[in-house]
């Protein structure tokens, strides 16, 4: 069960040698980064991007110290301007005005407030996320999971991302959001432009037009925003729309509640955990041990197995924070107002704190203590949702299929261009299904496995 020769990229991967060789915007880089990374975790820990003049930050223990000091690493980039704003203010420009003559200028994010107005904000979400509730969403996400992967079971190959990794966390919070599941694929389209625009390697015309689909998705949403101010529901999306933040005095306006539509729920919601879920399945083509290890004895290793697909292949690869003041750090001084570049895909291979840092180990000690959905206060809301939804599809794929491996030469495994998250398009694999009287049910499985807490460092 390996890859076939016959798979092969379009273009050669590009991994550099030498420290000026980087390029974190080129699209050959981004494809696999790893090299890059090692090379900038072991000579430039702290490196300022010539070509961008980003600091970007790659170890585990200074991320993690940049990740809880917010008051030095600021999440609030209005003082020094967005990523975009310095990589080409003109286009920031007219992006801004373009959302501004057929839409709505979207709003900070929760991710791009600071205390005490990211608190104030966060309390909102913490409710509808809160643990009881994710629990109480654990049997819809299981039979989604079941229901997915039975639509294909029998026809011994499939789309891994189309069909399971792309659906299953996308109709899970459009469940929560009370979004009409006729709408899916619609909103898909959407959240794909959201996270292209902000991956900051389009070229103008596609940005451009990623801004127009987002735009279409503000016209989508406006008149659901009405109707429930109008007549509230018990849905999230009602609760964002209406719930008074005691501290402002006033509930979200349109622009915040579209920023958050795409940014915090339907994009923070669905995509990350869709490229978790797609490289999951990958690498347990590429490892026939681990996959063999896994079914032997899924309630001991699946979890551990989820957290170590985030780890290695981090499908959140880096962020953003604005220095809001001279910060030391690694022997290098950051500006007051400089973007920083936090590369949680290069800290969580770091060598000084994980013991074979590149590879997938079901006996790793603490396997939650990594830096894949964040640290400290901005620490990923939707974590506990994002590992069970992982969880119920691999065990759903455990329970379902014997064998399988990549269909030979329809894959190029090339990651979508962007500076912050690691996407595939698609993976196309083929399969030996489980015989009927082998299959396990859903309501077979009592584990506790589809835990919502990690080991958080």
């Amino acid at each position: 069960m390996s890859q076939n020769e016959s798979d092969k990229t379009p273009y050669t991967p590009v991994e550099p040698e030498r420290l000026d060789d980087i390029n974190l915007l080129d699209p050959a880089v981004q494809n696999c980064p790893y090299r890059a990374y090692s090379i900038l975790r072991d000579e430039a820990p702290v490196w300022r991007d010539p070509k961008t003049g980003f600091y970007v930050i790659t170890r585990f223990e200074d991320l993690r110290t940049a990740l809880l000091d917010t008051k030095r690493f600021s999440s609030d980039m209005r003082s020094t301007g967005t990523s975009r704003d310095a990589l080409d203010s003109e286009r920031s420009r007219r992006i801004y005005d373009l959302f501004k003559e057929k839409g709505w200028v979207p709003s900070a994010t929760l991710a791009g407030r600071n205390d005490p107005n990211h608190k104030q904000l966060r309390a909102m979400f913490n409710e509808a996320f809160r643990p009881k509730k994710i629990e109480a969403m654990d049997s819809f996400v299981r039979d989604t999971a079941y229901e997915l992967i039975d639509a294909f079971v029998e026809d011994g190959q499939c789309d891994w991302v189309k069909q399971l990794a792309i659906p299953l966390p996308l109709i899970v919070i459009g469940h929560q959001m009370g979004a009409p599941a006729e709408d899916i694929w619609r909103i898909k389209e959407w959240t794909d432009a959201f996270a292209n625009r902000i991956g900051l390697m389009q070229p103008e015309s596609e940005e451009i037009r990623s801004v127009e689909l987002e735009i279409e998705a503000q016209h989508y949403f406006q008149p659901i925003f009405e109707r429930l101010r109008r007549e509230p529901d018990d849905s999230l999306l009602s609760e964002l729309v209406n719930r008074v933040i005691p501290e402002w005095g006033r509930p979200l306006n349109d622009n915040e509640l579209h920023a958050e539509m795409m940014g915090d729920t339907f994009v923070g919601g669905s995509e990350t955990t869709t490229n978790a879920i797609s490289f999951g399945m990958k690498l347990l083509i590429e490892q026939p041990v681990v996959w063999e290890k896994l079914k032997s004895n899924p309630e001991k290793y699946l979890r551990t197995f989820c957290e170590e697909v985030v780890r290695l292949e981090s499908p959140v690869q880096s962020l953003f924070r604005s220095a809001a003041e001279d910060i030391e750090m690694g022997g290098v001084t950051i500006p007051k107002g400089s973007i920083v570049n936090m590369r949680f895909a290069a800290a969580n291979r770091d060598e000084r704190e994980f013991d074979g840092p590149t590879e997938l180990d079901l006996e790793r000690a603490k396997p939650g203590r990594h830096l894949g959905f964040g640290s400290g206060t901005h620490h990923c809301l939707g974590a506990p949702l994002a590992r069970r939804e992982m969880y119920w599809a691999f065990r759903a794929l455990i329970d379902r299929i014997e064998d399988m491996r990549f269909v030979p030469g329809a894959n190029d495994f090339e990651v979508v261009p962007s500076v912050l998250l690691r996407a595939m398009r698609e993976l196309h694999i083929e399969f030996e299904a489980l015989p009927v009287d082998e299959r396990r049910s859903p309501e077979a499985d009592e584990s506790s496995g589809a835990s919502d807490r990690g080991d958080e460092t």
